[in-house]
């Protein structure tokens, strides 16, 4: 059995680029601790997340160890009271608000502002 989310809260997922907005999905969209993958105009493409509290984040969907684009697809959890996203692949995990490696830090991924209008 399919279950099909149909349910919409009128309000879009926007992730600030340079100087404009651009809008990537229904906020509906989202499941908390789970990932969404979005396909940014310039080609690169962007993990975005939601918690229970319902607080949002983006960060960039690339690996920096690997090079995959599987961010969107790790596990969520928390560390020391910082949410973080762990790659799939090596398990690094990466905060989400500040895009910093936890396991590495020289290693940090880009962050986007993020909205729901």
């Amino acid at each position: 059995m399919t279950l099909a989310l149909e349910t919409t809260t009128g309000l879009t997922i926007r992730l600030r680029l340079e100087d404009d907005w651009f809008e990537v999905c229904d906020l509906g969209a989202l499941i908390p601790g789970r990932g969404v993958a979005a396909l940014l105009p310039h080609g690169r493409q962007a993990a975005v997340f939601t918690d229970r509290a319902g607080r949002l984040y983006a960060l960039d969907n690339r690996d920096p160890f690997t090079g995959a684009a599987v961010l969107s697809r790790g596990l969520t959890g928390t560390h020391q009271g910082r949410p973080f996203v762990a790659s799939p692949l090596l398990k690094q995990r990466f905060d989400l608000a500040t895009g910093r490696c936890l396991d590495d830090d020289t290693v940090r991924v880009t962050t986007y502002e993020v909205e729901a209008a």
